[in-house]
């Protein structure tokens, strides 16, 4: 058992501005630099070359970026948790450079000290209800919008997790939120006549849901009631006598991190099992329970090891979790089936019927959809020579994802792709679905493993309309 029962590692923050005046100070102060910048980087550029200006441009874009995350890393909240999505989105529009910098925001956060946890919890469940448990005022992890302490129960001995809230939090949204779209305006790192308004009203929408931990209560039982008969998954048990509106109590679900040495040392054999069950329980979500945990951080796996080889995935953290309609469902089923049958008219089809295409796009920009639809669907193509290089596939014809690099060139035909004027931000439900499907793909690439999806596939997608 690996033991997570210790210091992050990080320095704790003594106190959060929670303010709404504090949190507006410190981004207005923010973009208030950034203008000055602006205007001498703009001064700058009319005396440098076209090949240093682009240069120059690049450089900026990336300090302008790297200012901005580590202000949201001390703010945390929500408007740090808005900066991680701005990341996501921010493909579609930001700089290059500023993705980048932007997406370590993903990465662990500094925890904040316990004594600025503390009242939130003992307000939330009361001296007596607290006075049962036994917590570890180490935080075990830390996140945007709260952090995760260890716990023990005193009656019995059950190992816990106590998710806090950071106080605050949840009235900020508002406010962060608005103050955060002036921030992108000023910095001048959106391209100019660009509508941000629905990405932040998004943005605004997923951030009242991740706090709203009652919804993370139910999904978190949910998920578990779906995977209750199936041993090779771990749910944790919420422990609703200890939850509230700003804390949630699970079960301690123990296991290792998907890169600890001892889960990279399994046989190709038990990788690969795992990978065909991570694949496995994303389809079921969004094809037949049509809700998703759209959040890939390898922080919400764990691996439990088995001496007989029956390994479990450990799944924690439903926060993120989004339910998606039927009809999207189906229309996204249509796109990816033509995708594995390299039947086009059934992508356009599908496409369409979620916005993502238009009927009356030329020809020309449709194939070019089509044939990144055909690339994307790759490892789900059964081991088709015609589509796959030989490297990829191994003797049985089963595809190698640790050995692919479908992921770059993805991501570059999505970036020709991106300079048609045809081109548009892609709805809301596909940004969140496909950060959790490049997750997939990262898991099994880290994995190394070695399997054909195809059948499962094929057997979680609807029929064909």
């Amino acid at each position: 058992m690996k033991d997570d029962k210790k210091d992050t590692g990080k320095p704790g923050l003594s106190s959060l501005r929670t303010r709404p005046f504090e949190r507006n100070f410190a981004l207005t102060k923010l973009g208030l630099g950034a203008g000055s910048q602006i205007v001498a980087h703009s001064i700058a550029n009319m005396f440098r070359g076209e090949v240093s200006r682009t240069e120059a441009d690049r450089n900026f874009y990336r300090r302008q970026a790297e200012v901005l995350r580590d202000e949201l890393g001390q703010l945390k909240g929500s408007v740090m948790k808005a900066g991680q999505m701005l990341s996501l989105y921010g493909q579609y529009f930001l700089p290059e450079e500023a993705v980048t910098v932007l997406s370590q925001l993903q990465d662990d956060t500094p925890a904040v000290h316990w004594r600025v946890v503390q009242p939130v919890l003992e307000r939330a469940l009361g001296r007596k209800r607290l006075s049962e448990l036994d917590v570890d005022e180490r935080p075990l992890a830390a996140a945007s919008l709260g952090q995760a302490h260890r716990a023990e129960r005193l009656s019995d001995g059950l190992q816990l997790v106590i998710k806090i809230q950071y106080p605050g939090v949840a009235d900020a949204i508002e406010s962060d939120i608005r103050t955060l779209a002036r921030l992108i305006s000023m910095t001048r790192m959106a391209p100019k006549g660009l509508d941000l308004a629905p990405i932040f009203d998004e943005l605004r929408g997923m951030l009242h849901r991740e706090v709203d931990y009652a919804a993370e209560r139910s999904f978190t039982q949910t998920f578990g009631e779906h995977l209750a008969d199936d041993t090779r998954y771990a749910v944790p048990r919420v422990l609703t006598e200890y939850s509230s509106d700003q804390v949630l109590t699970t079960t301690y679900e123990y296991g290792h991190h998907v890169k600890d040495p001892a889960v990279q040392g399994l046989s190709l054999e038990r990788r690969s099992a795992l990978g065909r069950a991570f694949v496995e329980v994303f389809l079921n979500e969004l094809f037949r329970w049509n809700m998703v945990q759209t959040d890939p951080h390898f922080g919400n796996y764990r691996i439990r090891l088995d001496p007989d080889g029956q390994d479990r995935i450990v799944l924690l953290d439903f926060g993120a979790t989004r339910t998606f309609g039927r009809g999207f469902v189906d229309h996204y089923a249509s796109i990816v089936r033509g995708g594995v049958e390299l039947d086009r008219e059934q992508i356009v089809r599908g496409a369409c019927g979620i916005g993502l295409m238009s009927p009356d796009f030329p020809r020309q920009t449709l194939d070019a959809f089509c044939a990144m639809c055909e690339m994307i669907t790759e490892p789900f193509s059964g081991g088709d020579p015609e589509r796959i290089a030989p490297a990829l596939l191994n003797e049985r014809g089963e595809y190698k994802w640790g050995d692919s690099d479908l992921p770059m060139r993805a991501g570059q035909m999505a970036a020709r792709n991106a300079f048609s004027k045809h081109f548009r931000v892609p709805p809301r439900e596909i940004v969140f679905l496909h950060r959790r499907l490049s997750g997939v793909f990262i898991m099994l690439a880290t994995l190394r493993a070695e399997l054909d999806a195809r059948p499962l596939l094929m057997n979680a997608l609807p029929p064909s309309t």
